[in-house]
């Protein structure tokens, strides 16, 4: 029994610090993409293998980002719930783990056509980056959405083989999507990241001016959308899924203010997954 509960704890524990419900952030726009790639009739195990690519590469990402700010993170009392903080994980069992999602990667991948191992250190190059990007560039969230941009953009591939506009346009808009949304969550950290001369959005150009940023962002994103469906010709369903994404974002800056941060809750954080979720479920509808 208490093997049982040593090994049960230790699964808590790499959940939480690879924030598990937060895949809701990168799956569904892998899914959208592959059903744009496919025209709508995707093949089922190439879209297997692309969630287990997607989902290691995730989860080794966070890991190395947990693993990177562990300094940090252990001086940010809001934190103070994350495993590494509290002592869950070693940084051993980290490496450990991000290791054995790295070779689940590898693996996968290579079980999809060749041209995505050629193309997998170029994805895999933003998430590996990006943890360290913030100790001297304001526009560390850019690199992140990029990293995230990189789960429609590995679907797209692995189902076409080649890389084309909308590809390019539709990875543009969930960069675009999730930087800005991070450029929002880092706002409330403006201080702290000053204290430990750490870069973002906030520290360049104060909170105002990274949540009007973020709201410039997320319009461009928007748009990028839009014109992903038109240039592939989706249904009006599609665009219903575009416009509640936008409903979803207005609503999520209406709550949010420079040095008002009380609405920046884990609620809200779950709550921009409306935004993949509706984009999926419509593009999803409209090829049926």
């Amino acid at each position: 029994m208490g093997i049982r509960n040593v090994k049960s704890s230790k699964f808590k524990a790499h959940a939480n610090n690879v924030a598990l419900p937060h895949t809701i952030f990168s799956l569904p726009f892998a899914l959208a993409s592959a059903f744009m790639a496919a025209d709508g009739h995707p093949d089922f195990w190439t879209v297997i293998l692309i969630l287990v690519a997607i989902t290691s590469a995730r989860w080794a990402a966070i890991a190395i980002d947990n693993l990177a700010d562990l300094k940090y993170d252990k001086l940010q009392p809001r934190l103070s719930y994350r495993a590494m903080v509290r002592g869950e994980i070693s940084k051993g069992e980290a490496l450990i783990f991000i290791l054995l999602c790295i070779i689940v990667l590898v693996v996968t991948v290579a079980q999809l056509p060749p041209i995505c191992l050629k193309l997998l250190p170029v994805a895999a190059i933003p998430f590996i980056i990006y943890p360290f990007t913030k100790r001297f560039t304001a526009y560390c969230h850019l690199c992140l959405g990029v990293a995230i941009a990189m789960a429609p953009a590995g679907a797209w591939v692995a189902l076409t083989e080649k890389i084309s506009l909308p590809m390019i346009i539709l990875c543009v808009a969930v960069a675009l999507w999730i930087g800005a949304f991070d450029a929002v969550y880092g706002a409330q950290d403006e201080q702290f990241d000053k204290s430990q001369r750490l870069h973002s959005l906030a520290t360049k150009y104060g909170a105002a001016g990274a949540l009007n940023i973020a709201k410039g962002l997320h319009v461009v994103s928007i748009i990028c959308f839009v014109t992903v469906g038109l240039m592939l010709g989706l249904g009006k369903l599609y665009f219903v899924g575009v416009l509640i994404a936008a409903i979803a974002l207005i609503y999520q800056h209406a709550l949010v203010k420079a040095g008002d941060y009380r609405e920046v809750t884990q609620a809200y954080f779950m709550r921009n997954g409306i935004v993949s979720i509706a984009i999926f479920i419509f593009t999803w509808l409209s090829y049926d």
